[in-house]
């Protein structure tokens, strides 16, 4: 992979990854995905007291539909399981298939909740952030997740590659979501959409959504 390529990507994972925080909740509520260190990560704040129970939500996404024949909240659970979390402190959501059906569904399961941390990739809190004024009004919360470093603690069920992808359908989704009702919108620096446009231009396009990302982008300028 070249030095340009790498430098791109690090400016959308910084970016992507920013936030990362946890407090004292009324319930973890983590988002299922293709890396089961998210999982490992809530396991440990509820060990250290942050919350009283763990709430795992997730069908199969774009990643976990190829990798399990199961919903990502049983994979999880079942980890979590093994790590010694009793199933009373358990509950699970096995529906949702993006991050405005995990915190949608989970409010449902949770109506009393009102301080919660939510539990993701690290590429993920950016998306998570703005999703949550959104799908789980009135509540305060944080988001954390595993602390692992670019590129080098990339999960091996994606790859290096696999991430980039992932990172510029992130963006996109951060472009268009909002003016879908999905997300709330949030200003993306120049040097972050410079370094995006550049990756589609090299071919990493697979996660992009359908329509032009160009549109998207100039729609963008407005906000």
């Amino acid at each position: 992979m070249s030095t340009p390529t790498l430098h791109n990507a690090r400016l959308l994972w910084d970016f992507l990854s920013a936030g990362r925080s946890h407090q004292p909740s009324d319930i973890l509520v983590v988002c299922g995905s293709y890396d089961i260190r998210v999982v490992e990560h809530a396991v440990s704040l509820l060990q250290q007291g942050i919350a009283p129970r763990m709430l795992i939500s997730g069908n199969t996404g774009n990643w976990t539909a190829e990798l399990w024949n199961r919903p990502e909240a049983e994979v999880f659970a079942e980890r979590a399981l093994a790590l010694g979390v009793p199933a009373s402190q358990l509950l699970l959501e096995p529906q949702a298939r993006n991050f405005a059906e995990n915190l949608s569904l989970s409010r449902q399961l949770c109506p009393a909740a009102r301080c919660v941390t939510f539990v993701t990739k690290p590429n993920s809190i950016r998306r998570v952030m703005q999703t949550q004024p959104v799908q789980w009004p009135g509540i305060t919360y944080s988001v954390d997740a595993p602390d692992f470093a670019f590129p080098w603690g990339v999960s091996n069920m994606v790859g290096v590659f696999g991430l980039i992808e992932e990172m510029v359908g992130d963006i996109h989704r951060l472009l268009r979501y909002p003016r879908l009702g999905f997300q709330q919108a949030l200003p993306i620096p120049p040097v972050v959409l410079e370094a995006w446009q550049q990756l589609i231009a090299q071919g990493y396009n697979r996660h992009l959504l359908r329509g032009s990302a160009l549109d998207d982008l100039q729609g963008s300028q407005s906000w």
